[in-house]
């Protein structure tokens, strides 16, 4: 980042910093990407909130923005097991936060499955989660009963330009990753597992590649809006795995099990996508475990790998993790709007006066982060 955008950014945080400073501060802790550009916003959550670790999504660490937000605040190190267990989660909490009121800032649910508890047995307050995804959203949303508010960001409008975006960063880097091998996407159908706002992006992407592109999703209507939009709707996942040469996995959940994989027709590659909030890795998209274990595994070339048996054969993409993150995925300034609407979700928490529950920002603020984001990246 240049140093005049560095300093437009830590301008337009000051002024949403400003816009949506809450009368006082609660402790904060913020599971992040440590993209090259977060610490920007790493910097305006700690001015809005006493922020007290700065928890990586693993995925998705840039070794320069750790050290720059590491001279700052605590970085430790996040997994999924530090917030499975109630007395792990809570020792964590309270060897950072003991006795404070406490904004848990989330993306993917990490808090999810011990927030009950958490919030039962803490010495301080949970006053709440800020959740930026879809994925997390619904972790939350099927928990039984809420103890506390939830803040969800994820079916946000100002999401809208970041999901258009990533579907063109996903298109992209599929296409470099298959030329790279010396094929191309034109005469090879594309099977699109999910048909959410990523998946929905992705496949008209493709379709105006030319690319004949088929959707699976296990929700019938968003079935019935790929068929209004023109796509084939696959009825089953094994037929739709026969026919495509490419498939591209867009649930956030489990898209392909162990027993999924032998139904891919032969040459096929194999690809899961994310948006910018939510890196995927491949334990999210593919039970890789599952997989039969006659299949050798050989890399092909640069992030192809081939899985082999007698028979049958198909190409995985980086690893089975998100393969736009291959080439940055970045959606320029327009993550920007997100992460201001999440600083408008901690004044939100800290009022106190929330419900247990799911909640999102409201419009009037949605407008306010919209138009102070148009005049600084607008010009």
């Amino acid at each position: 980042m240049e140093s005049f955008e560095r300093a437009r950014l830590e301008a337009y945080f000051a002024k949403i910093a400003a816009q949506f400073a809450p009368t006082e501060q609660a402790a904060s802790f913020l599971v992040t990407h440590l993209l090259p550009e977060r610490a920007g916003f790493v910097r305006a959550v700690a001015s809005l909130s006493r922020l007290r670790a700065v928890l990586p999504k693993p995925k998705s660490i840039s070794p320069s923005a750790q050290r720059e937000v590491e001279q700052s605040f605590p970085v430790d190190a996040l997994t999924r097991e530090l917030f499975a267990e109630t007395d792990t989660a809570l020792d964590y909490v309270e060897s950072r936060a003991a006795g404070e009121p406490v904004a848990l800032l989330d993306v993917g649910g990490y808090f999810a499955p011990t927030l009950t508890d958490l919030h039962g047995r803490f010495s301080g307050r949970i006053a709440g989660v800020i959740e930026d995804t879809e994925n997390g959203h619904r972790r939350y949303e099927h928990l039984d009963k809420l103890p506390c508010p939830v803040i969800s960001v994820a079916r946000s409008p100002l999401k809208d330009p970041e999901d258009f975006l990533v579907g063109q960063s996903v298109v992209f880097s599929t296409e470099a990753v298959i030329r790279g091998r010396g094929d191309i996407l034109h005469g090879r159908p594309a099977l699109v597992i999910g048909f959410g706002k990523l998946g929905s992006s992705i496949a008209r992407l493709l379709h105006a590649k030319g690319v004949q592109v088929t959707v699976f999703d296990i929700d019938p209507v968003r079935r019935t809006q790929a068929l209004s939009q023109g796509f084939a709707v696959a009825r089953d996942r094994e037929g739709a795995l026969t026919g495509a040469g490419l498939v591209l996995c867009a649930t956030g959940a489990v898209s392909l099990h162990g027993e999924d994989f032998p139904h891919l027709r032969n040459g096929a590659y194999v690809a899961t996508v994310t948006t910018v909030t939510t890196v995927t890795s491949s334990e999210d998209e593919l039970d890789l475990a599952g997989l039969p274990n006659v299949y050798t595994r050989t890399m092909v070339g640069d992030h192809v790998t081939r899985y082999q048996t007698t028979g049958h054969y198909f190409y995985l993409a980086n690893s089975g993790n998100a393969v736009n993150f291959l080439h940055g995925a970045s959606v320029g300034p327009f993550i920007f709007l997100v992460q201001a609407e999440i600083l408008a979700g901690i004044r939100m928490l800290t009022r106190g006066d929330l419900d247990p529950g799911m909640h999102e920002v409201s419009a009037a603020d949605r407008a306010a982060v919209a138009a102070t984001w148009l005049s600084y990246f607008n010009r």
